[in-house]
């Protein structure tokens, strides 16, 4: 089983961390589903530091979603150490971890997120700080390098081992790749030859199939779950159920995607207020209604909806309908 430090988890399916998307609500509907682990999104070490309220509220861990990595950005020292060791001392995450792969300008500007795959010194640096300073394991999210003509992956991996990093995720894409192109799953199973602490594989993992084939193709810990899990939690179980036991369970009915998406909703109106979280709720309710026949129609009623009741109802109505197409479809079968 995959652990990082002393830090065991239930199986080796990982949530990845993704800007805007891995809160409290998202992450504990994931972890229902059976993730092994489940990752914040990035926080700003300056926005902890000067304990900007946004940031700290970003913080939120429910107890139920643990085993939890929480992960921080930032490319000066004193702040990323400083940051660390806030979270290590007053949150209940169970690890910490850096970014080191976050490829938009704003943030690799402050010298922060991929800007980091340039120097693997800089790398050990960092990391060593800030593993001194917590109790906490300390992994890094990476990916495999800047550019096609700056790829650093086993030096910076091994970096990171000397440091006294626990484990590395790794995407297999550049920087300037951004989320285009194929992951390169090559440069996984080279690092996972080149370092003795768990790698966890990253990068094009769409299905349960792909996942048992990363993980035996480059001899990974574990596989991290990302874009695909958007809307679809049940990607993470079927995952982890294909991993154990070699059975590919079905996908959920319509009425299913719509019930998991309304108690994300409210989840979100926990944590956020109403207003705010039917508005963050729009994207991911498209996300809940992708490959349902006729979702394109209802996406601008998502799209108007201002209150909890409003976008209830039109999601509840949707499921009526696709509920309706989905027993004339049987009896014509």
């Amino acid at each position: 089983m995959l652990k990082i430090g002393d830090i065991e988890m239930k199986n080796q399916v990982v949530l990845a961390p993704m800007a805007g998307i891995c809160n409290s609500a998202f992450r504990l509907t994931v972890k229902e589903f059976g993730a092994g682990l489940v990752c914040a999104e990035m926080v700003s070490d300056k926005g902890i530091v000067l304990q900007n309220d946004r940031t700290l509220d970003m913080l939120y861990i429910d107890e139920r979603e643990k085993p939890l990595s929480l992960q921080i950005f930032g490319g000066e020292k004193e702040t990323l150490v400083k940051a660390a060791q806030y979270v290590d001392q007053n949150t209940n995450a169970d690890i910490i971890d850096i970014n080191m792969g976050c490829p938009v300008p704003k943030i690799t500007k402050c010298d922060a997120g991929a800007k980091w795959l340039l120097d693997p010194n800089k790398i050990y640096e960092m990391v060593s700080a800030v593993v001194d300073a917590v109790e906490k394991p300390v992994t890094v999210k990476m990916r495999m390098g800047w550019d096609e003509e700056h790829i650093f992956t086993i030096e910076n991996a091994q970096a990171v081992e000397r440091a006294g990093g626990k484990a590395i995720a790794l995407h297999g894409r550049t920087r300037v790749q951004m989320y285009e192109g194929e992951a390169n799953w090559d440069i996984i199973r080279d690092v996972k030859q080149a370092v003795n602490i768990p790698v966890i594989g990253n990068g094009d993992v769409q299905t349960p199939q792909d996942a048992k084939r990363m993980l035996e193709e480059t001899g990974a810990d574990g596989v991290m779950i990302g874009r695909a899990a958007l809307g679809n939690p049940w990607m993470i179980y079927r995952t982890v159920k294909y991993l154990q036991t070699g059975e590919l369970m079905g996908e959920p009915t319509a009425r299913e995607k719509i019930d998991v998406s309304i108690l994300h909703l409210d989840r979100l109106i926990a944590l956020k207020n109403e207003h705010i979280a039917v508005r963050e709720m729009r994207k991911h309710a498209a996300w809940y209604l992708k490959g349902i026949r006729g979702n394109a129609t209802v996406r601008n009623a998502i799209n108007e909806s201002s209150t909890r009741d409003q976008l209830v109802g039109v999601l509840t109505n949707f499921a009526d309908e696709a509920e309706m197409n989905e027993e004339k479809t049987h009896q014509a079968g």
